[in-house]
Order: structure tokens, then C-alpha cells, then sequence
């Protein structure tokens, strides 16, 4: 619904009865406990505690001090007008941002607000490139449900939901109304229908929202209280694993009879894909070495976690975004050790692989080969390489990752952590995790120095497009220039006639002629007239730390060419600008890829001010992308030039 940015009206205060009727208002349609059922005495200081608690219960839904406002946009392929109200919010030591949306009388939360508030509404999940299209504005059809049957029993028909991915489930990105009735449902495969209709998502118009142009906030890694779901398998399984014994459980990883003895028990725990272990959640482990049976079936079932991993972040990508051949050391280094479960320092030392029965690299893709997970060839020298992954082999399709153990900013060991790409903390690049906002200046021309001046403002300044909007109304206003028929016309002064419809264009003299132009063309032809300045606030930086810089703002490069006959290679440069070393950018997309990169100068660059450009091997767009994100570089930053042969899609 906010996919473009609606016009918002002026933004006003809240008065403090009207707002303790709103948040009363949501508590009753959400149906959230109120502080006084949990009173025991009914004396007068038991009463002024429930006071004060459910003030603080309706602060945390709508803060003091909260805005509200009026706002239109348009919905659908008819571009079907909906209006309705924001609310706007700051609580303690965070921004401001929309916390609701009052759209046909009803109460939305925002994002920001679920994130605060676990069981505000029933979650429900979906795959993670599914969720991914929906915070394009697509709605979720019933197929694309996940984790269940059975769904949340509020997941009712017109009930407001919010939306995660299974992997990160703790964290609702996207909200909307169920357009069924999802509690009820007995199965999702072979169904058809929609689901839910989007209402909002973390990256649309409402979620970017912000006084002083500050980009929207990024969620959460994780958020206790939302994935009961999570929890309650976790205990299922538990119960299951003592009552069923040796026998197989269904949640667990399904390993057929390989090359090594399969352990009698599964000595991993099950658990959703991608979730972190916290330090109160490890289980106490003994510090004895681990016999060559688990080592091996460690080993074992690290590579099927990391190739199923692969799989589920390159859905859609040409052999799931590896690049074939891939050498044996880089099989071990991507997609095994970084899913070894080494939750000791003992286990960490046990997990080597000398100390598997396969002794070598080359014997354990040897065994792999065997059983028909992996294509081999050796070539001259002794290296052995993987041909291709039979990602349809059931052991990878059926696989359900375990739980790993969450590394720590002090923790050194490659082992474990489920984590192949470099961090901040070990590769030294301090872009990782850094916020970037981008200014759009502009310098008004001199024949507007009249205009600009009535409002004391001046022609040599740098001015954001909302601040020279106010100066361009405050100069028509004050001048009584708005149409008495139309508020929407401007009348033209000489002033204005001359300085913006100064005939370089075609239709300036019948403007001039009319005496008449509409308030947003007149203000869109001014910027034009103007001259654009750019700048790239890093952090915690302001406008006035920075210099701007002339001319449009730049764009990341990102580049597909044909290369060596058929295969495709993937060029990235421009990043300098955005605060990014190129070199630890190129090692983690070597690591991601499980490709080979390389870092040289950009043909026809400065030598004064070089640009370097990053190759990859292989088409590998959504890695490049997730890697820049991490760097705090948005999509619409990113320009795609696709200059392969058959033009393909990444």
C-alpha cells in the first residue's frame, strides 16, 4: 500500500485524552491484558500502581507527546485513492517514526511497533524469497504459508497479521489482513488463493518515514517473546526424542547409510533454520573428545547444512549461485566448517578433518561422489574438484538445519557459527553494519535570488527539496499569488514568469500567456532549474559535517559480461563512495560465492582518484546485493547492467 510515498499533511499534536482514548481504543481491539486484572488488593495504593502501570502499558503503544496526520494514497492497478490517519511517535532515547495507521477506522501497527510489542497480533511465516516479494507489495497466497498446520487461532478472515520468515522467525517484516480464514485451514499445499493483502513492510514509504530525512531503522536480529511456535517445538521435540528413544524422530536430520557407521542416536538438537544459540540456552556438554563415528557424521552433516543452506539463499539462481568447478578447499571452507556444531573448546580441537576416518579432503568428497551427493573429477596435481550437487537428493531436500553455536566478538575459531561470510570483527572491515543516508541538495539559479530572498534565505545555499518547497510557498503566499478559483493554481508575477518560464522550453510562453500554472509543476520546474549536490552521511554524521559534492548523485556499478565463451562474471565498482573497501568486500564474496574474485583498477579511472572494480565469477547478484545491504547500501542505490549474450536473468 506505501510502496510510493503518500502525501502527508502537516503533522499536529495529540491532545492527551485523545490519545489515552486511542491507545484504549487499540488495547480493546487487540485484546491486550490491562494492568488491572492483575491487581489482588483494591486499597488505594494498589489502585494509584494500576494507574501508573496501565499509563505506562498505553505509553508504549502511543508514546507522550505522539503527532498525528492526515494522508492519501493510491492502491491497485486502478490507482484507487485510500486515505486515512498516521500516528507518529518517539519512544525513549529512539526517533521518531510512524507507530499506526488508521485506515477505514481501523488501527494498524507499524512494524516499529510490533517490534516492541511480541503477540501484538498472530505471526505467521513464510519461506525467506517469498517474504522477499512481498515486501515489493505482492500479497502471500495460501501455498506460501509455512509452519503450519496449525496456524495462530486469531489468524482469522479480516484479522490483522504480521508476517516473518522461517529464518528469522522472531522477527515480523511485514504486516497485513488475512483475506481468509488461516487458523482454520487443514492443509496449504495444492491450495490456491491469496492469503493475506499487504498493508505495510519494513523498506515501504512508512517505514522509511522520518523527520530530517533519516532513513528507516533496520530490525531486529532477534525479538524474545514472537516465535512461540519455535519454543513449543523445541519442547515437543525434547519430549519426543525421550519417549520414541532410538527410533527416528521427524523432525530430525534424515541420513541414510553412507560410506561411515551411522551413530545409533541423533546427538543434535533440531531446530529452526538459521537460529542462534544464546549463552542461557547451551546445554552443558562434556569436555571429552569426540569419537571418529561423530566426527565423521559431524562432517557429514555440516556439508548437507551447508549445501541446504545455499540452496534456500539462492533460490532461483543458476545452480543456486555456485560457480562449477569449486576446488576442494573451498567446499571444506564454505560449506563445512562454518556449520560444524563446536560448542566446546574440546569439540572445536575434535573438529579437524585428520581426524575424521576420511583423513583428507579429497577421500571425504571421494565419499560424497560415492553416495551421489556430488559430481568429482581429480585433476593434474592431485586436487580434486566438484563437478556439480545433486540438490534434489533427498538427504539435502529433507535436511533441517541444527541448532549451532553463537559466536562471540572474541572467539577466533573458523569452526561452527553457520556463518561463511567474513564479520566486522574478523576481516577489519568497519563498513559491515554502517548507516547510510543520501542527500539530494540543490543551489537555486540567481534569477530566482528575489524569490529566495523574501524569505531570508540565499541563492548560494544548499537546500534540501522539502526546505525549498517551504521557500517557494512562504514567497506565493506572501505575494497573494494562489488562485482564487483553484488552490491547486499559482498565478505567475513578472518575478516568477521570468526566472522560471524563461523560454528555454517549448510550452513557456503559453504558460506565460495562460498567467496560471499548477502549484506542483511550477515547484518540480524550479528544481529542475537548479543545480543538484550530493552528499553520503555515514553513521551518525549531519548534513554540516559534510561537503557536498556537484552534479547527480552516484550509483554502485553492477556489471554482467560474457567472458571466455560462455561464462558470465559479475564486475562491482563505485563502492568507494559509499565508505566500502573494495578488498574485504571481494574476500567475502569469495567466501559467499564459492567463487574466485579479484580487486584491480577501473579502466579509464583517474589516476589521481582511482576506482577500483571487484569481478566476481559467476552470475552473482543477490549475494552482491546482501552484501551491500549489510553496508548499508540500498537497492535503488545499486544500477544493473546486464551485457551478457543472451541478456540473461541473475
Amino acid at each position: 500500500m506505501f510502496k510510493k510515498k503518500p502525501t502527508i499533511k502537516p503533522l499536529s499534536p495529540i491532545r492527551s485524552s485523545d490519545r489515552r482514548k486511542i491507545a484504549d481504543q487499540i488495547i480493546a481491539n487487540f485484546e491486550i491484558e490491562k494492568p488491572e486484572a492483575q491487581a489482588v488488593e483494591a486499597d488505594e495504593h494498589d489502585s494509584a500502581s494500576t494507574n501508573s502501570t496501565l499509563g505506562e502499558l498505553r505509553n508504549s503503544l502511543l508514546p507522550e507527546g505522539s503527532l498525528s496526520a492526515r494522508f492519501t494514497t493510491t492502491v491497485g492497478p486502478n490507482l484507487t485513492q485510500v486515505s486515512g490517519f498516521i500516528y507518529v511517535g518517539a519512544h525513549p532515547g529512539e526517533e521518531q517514526r510512524v507507530l499506526w495507521i488508521k485506515i477505514d477506522e481501523r488501527l494498524v501497527p507499524t512494524v516499529y511497533t510490533l517490534w516492541r510489542h511480541p503477540q501484538l497480533v498472530p505471526l505467521l511465516h513464510t519461506q525467506d524469497f517469498v517474504l522477499q516479494k512481498l515486501r515489493t507489495g505482492a500479497d502471500l497466497m495460501t501455498p506460501g504459508l509455512a509452519r503450519g498446520p496449525p496456524f495462530p487461532q486469531k489468524a482469522r478472515k479480516n484479522a490483522i497479521v504480521a508476517i516473518a520468515s522461517i529464518e528469522n522467525p522472531s522477527v515480523p517484516r511485514v504486516v497485513g489482513e488475512c483475506t481468509i480464514d488461516i487458523a482454520s485451514l487443514e492443509r496449504v499445499q495444492g491450495t490456491k488463493g491469496h492469503a493475506v493483502r499487504g498493508y505495510h513492510w519494513d523498506g515501504d514509504e512508512i517505514w522509511a518515514w522520518a523527520q530530517g530525512g533519516k532513513p528507516g531503522a533496520n530490525p531486529p536480529e532477534e525479538i524474545q517473546g514472537w516465535d512461540m511456535y519455535g519454543e513449543t517445538e523445541k519442547l515437543s521435540k525434547g519430549v519426543d526424542d525421550i519417549l520414541m528413544d532410538d527410533k527416528q524422530d521427524d523432525g530430525g536430520v534424515l541420513l541414510e547409510t553412507r560410506a561411515h557407521e551411522k551413530p545409533k542416536e541423533d546427538i543434535h538438537n533440531r531446530y529452526v533454520d538459521g537460529e542462534d544459540a544464546s549463552l542461557h540456552d547451551e546445554v552443558a556438554r562434556e569436555e571429552n573428545e569426540m569419537t571418529t563415528k561423530e566426527i565423521d557424521e559431524a562432517f557429514w552433516n555440516a556439508f548437507l547444512y551447508g549445501v541446504h543452506q545455499q540452496r534456500s539463499n539462492h533460490k532461483g539462481d543458476l545452480h543456486y549461485g555456485l560457480n562449477f568447478p569449486i576446488p576442494q578447499s573451498l567446499i571444506i571452507s564454505n560449506l563445512v566448517l562454518p556449520y560444524l556444531p563446536a560448542w566446546t573448546s574440546a569439540q572445536a580441537a575434535s573438529l579437524h578433518i585428520k581426524k575424521t576416518s576420511w583423513k583428507n579432503a579429497k577421500k571425504f568428497i571421494k565419499a560424497l561422489d560415492k553416495q551421489k551427493i556430488v559430481r568429482s573429477k581429480d585433476r593434474d596435481g592431485g586436487e580434486t574438484v566438484v563437478l556439480d550437487i545433486d540438490f534434489a537428493d533427498p538427504s539435502i531436500e529433507t535436511f533441517v538445519p541444527y541448532k549451532l553455536p553463537k559466536k562471540t566478538g572474541t572467539e577466533t575459531s573458523a569452526v561452527g557459527g553457520g556463518a561463511p561470510i567474513a564479520t566486522a570483527s574478523s576481516s577489519g572491515d568497519d563498513s559491515i553494519g554502517q548507516r547510510l543516508s543520501k542527500l539530494i541538495l540543490f543551489r537555486p539559479k540567481e534569477q530566482l535570488s528575489q524569490v529566495i530572498e523574501a524569505s531570508n534565505a540565499s541563492v548560494r545555499q544548499l537546500y534540501l527539496s522539502t526546505e525549498l518547497r517551504s521557500i517557494i510557498t512562504s514567497y506565493i503566499e506572501s505575494e497573494d499569488l494562489i488562485s482564487t478559483t483553484k488552490k491547486n493554481l499559482v498565478k505567475l508575477n513578472p518575478v516568477l514568469a521570468n526566472a522560471v518560464f524563461d523560454g528555454q522550453s517549448s510550452i513557456d510562453d503559453e504558460v506565460v500567456a495562460k498567467g496560471v500554472v499548477p502549484r506542483d509543476a511550477l515547484m518540480d520546474r524550479i528544481l529542475e532549474s537548479c543545480l543538484p549536490f550530493w552528499a553520503i552521511l555515514r553513521n551518525e554524521e549531519t548534513r554540516e559535517m559534510v561537503k557536498a559534492k556537484a552534479g547527480h548523485a552516484p550509483k554502485i556499478q553492477l556489471t554482467f559480461e560474457t567472458r571466455s565463451g560462455n561464462k558470465t562474471v559479475t564486475k562491482i565498482s563505485g563502492v568507494e563512495l559509499f565508505h566500502i573497501n573494495p578488498q574485504p568486500l571481494a574476500d567475502e564474496l569469495q567466501k559467499a560465492c564459492a567463487s574466485s574474485t579479484s580487486v584491480n583498477h577501473l579502466a579509464g579511472s583517474s589516476p589521481k582518484n582511482p576506482v577500483q572494480e571487484i569481478m566476481v565469477q559467476g552470475p552473482q547478484k543477490d549475494a552482491v546485493f546482501k552484501a551491500l545491504e549489510k553496508r548499508g547500501v540500498h537497492k535503488q542505490w545499486i544500477e544493473v547492467l546486464n551485457k551478457t549474450k543472451g541478456r540473461n536473468k541473475n
